[in-house]
């Protein structure tokens, strides 16, 4: 690889707020907000939306979706053709 042209990859912490889970990884990310880790130093946090601690996929829960909502929406929005229902 060619010195000097690649972002630094260092130690950063990932943190999930729904699932109130934290993991210190490596990365090129980057951002302004710092946290203490439990070694006492202090990364570069980021914040994620969902991480293996609240996806449905890895902890076996299902979000309930609205589909009788989503299809009353739609209803609502383009209408009925005549002779349909």
């Amino acid at each position: 690889m060619k010195p000097g042209i690649h972002p630094a990859y260092r130690p950063v912490v990932f943190r999930d707020r729904a699932a109130d889970f934290a993991f210190l990884t490596r990365s090129t990310a980057t951002s302004d907000k710092s946290v203490e880790w439990q070694d006492g130093n202090t990364y570069p946090v980021i914040d994620v939306e969902i991480s293996s601690a609240s996806h449905p996929f890895y902890t076996g829960n299902q979000r309930v979706v609205d589909t009788a909502g989503r299809v009353e929406r739609f209803e609502r929005r383009y209408g009925h053709r005549r002779g349909e229902r």
